[in-house]
């Protein structure tokens, strides 16, 4: 692919260096090390910056995002937004610049080949719509869009005005009105979803008329999406709350946006010490966006420290079982899941998780069990009997978030573990390798 240069690097260029050392490096390596100590910064949210990247098809003119965390999922939103007709550059770490051309000259296709990459990149449904009145977008799996979130996408931009049409895995969406601009309505959602909640937004600050959309995801990410289209003149009422209001306007000017910090790679670090011992403070996490968790991590025995600059934990004795439940925002989010179930399985006592936001979110299970966990899954729970030391095994990350609680159970685990299946983690966590080495853990790449 060739980037298109706006100054500084071009994303095409930067991704295709970073794709050849993951291609280089096979795995992480994770032995006993001594117990953690020290601070770290998380960036950017990965939920977040998606979102904003795709926003910015909104308004012509040049966007600039600071706090861009250096993954390979921003990179990939990046060539889709390329292949849609815009330039984006990196002139400086973790800054991105979007350059957005004219609505007749916006290409409103977004190919399989990148759209298959990543389901985040069903975010430019709405801009698009908005923008160009008509959308034509591969979704993986061919014709199959009948899956519950795509559903909440379809429907809540049907009811402004759009009529979708399926076939041959491409779905076709096509503004009706004849303004040709969507038409303010009100959207119930099923479910709060984030996705759904952050591209009806999207579509609506450009509409006639206003939009209510109740049963609205209420996430961080959300109210930061909401934050930058309304420095870009949208008019939102409603933000952190599960109905939102939105009156359209007719146009929308270019913004410059820092992400919020990502929650769930503080998490992370956040629950490290159960796992590696020792104390880790990282210094960007925001208490009041990880409340119900922090509950849960001093219900099983962490010291958590709010006093200082963001969150520190430190792990004081051998923790204790709990029971966890995942829930829409603002309980426990269900990326956070894989790190407590890892956690857990340490604990003592027997401890219940359960998963009710999402179906196959316990396939790491089997990967913990190689490594001595006692672990087995029910329908959506999984009991967790703890042990009191993991072994080394081999392992391969079958996602993003499982990735990362299989690096930490290695620091839990006697002898050698190799995690596989490095592109997952490479996708959410800024230098997560290097991080923990710096806190002192025994973990590099192979």
């Amino acid at each position: 692919m060739q980037g298109r240069r706006s100054g500084g690097m071009r994303i095409g260029i930067m991704r295709g260096e970073k794709a050849a050392i993951i291609d280089a490096v096979k795995s992480v390596v994770v032995t006993p090390g001594a117990p953690l100590s020290g601070s770290v910064r998380v960036g950017g949210a990965k939920n977040s910056v998606l979102k904003l990247m795709a926003a910015c098809l909104l308004a012509e003119g040049t966007h600039r995002i600071t706090n861009v965390p250096a993954i390979s999922d921003v990179d990939t939103m990046a060539e889709v937004l390329e292949a849609l007709g815009c330039s984006v550059s990196k002139p400086e770490v973790h800054t991105v610049v979007i350059e957005v051309p004219a609505t007749s000259e916006i290409n409103p296709e977004a190919p399989y080949e990148l759209v298959e990459r990543f389901r985040a990149s069903i975010v430019v449904l709405g801009p698009l719509l908005a923008r160009c009145a008509q959308v034509r977008i591969s979704m993986p799996g061919g014709d199959d869009f009948g899956s519950r979130p795509i559903d909440f996408h379809l429907h809540g931009l049907g009811a402004m005005g759009v009529q979708f049409h399926a076939d041959h895995g491409w779905v076709t969406g096509t503004v009706e009105h004849a303004s040709k601009r969507l038409q303010g309505a009100h959207v119930v959602l099923e479910y709060p979803s984030h996705t759904a909640t952050d591209n009806l937004v999207m579509a609506a600050v450009l509409a006639e008329g206003v939009t209510v959309i109740d049963n609205a995801a209420k996430e961080p990410e959300v109210e930061d999406l909401a934050t930058m289209l309304v420095s870009m003149g949208a008019h939102i009422e409603g933000v952190g709350t599960s109905r939102l209001t939105i009156h359209g306007v007719s146009e929308l000017r270019p913004a410059d946006h820092a992400v919020i910090p990502d929650r769930v790679v503080a998490a992370t670090y956040l629950l490290a010490p159960a796992l590696g011992e020792g104390q880790v403070r990282v210094v960007d996490a925001h208490r009041e966006h990880m409340e119900t968790l922090l509950v849960k991590l001093r219900q099983m025995g962490l010291e958590v420290d709010e006093s200082g600059e963001g969150i520190a934990t430190t792990k004081i004795s051998r923790l204790r079982a709990v029971d966890i439940a995942t829930l829409p925002y603002p309980g426990v989010a269900t990326d956070y899941k894989p790190f407590l179930v890892a956690a857990l399985c340490l604990a003592d006592g027997v401890s219940i998780v359960s998963e009710n936001l999402f179906e196959g979110r316990f396939r790491y299970i089997d990967e913990l069990r190689r490594m001595g966990a006692d672990v087995r899954t029910e329908g959506h729970h999984a009991v967790i009997r703890g042990v009191e030391r993991l072994s080394g095994a081999t392992v391969k990350a079958p996602d993003i978030r499982a990735g990362a609680a299989l690096v930490l159970a290695g620091m839990a685990a006697d002898g050698e573990t190799v995690i596989g299946g490095v592109e997952h983690i490479e996708r959410g966590y800024d230098d997560l390798v290097g991080n923990l080495t710096r806190l002192g853990a025994s973990v590099q790449w192979r």
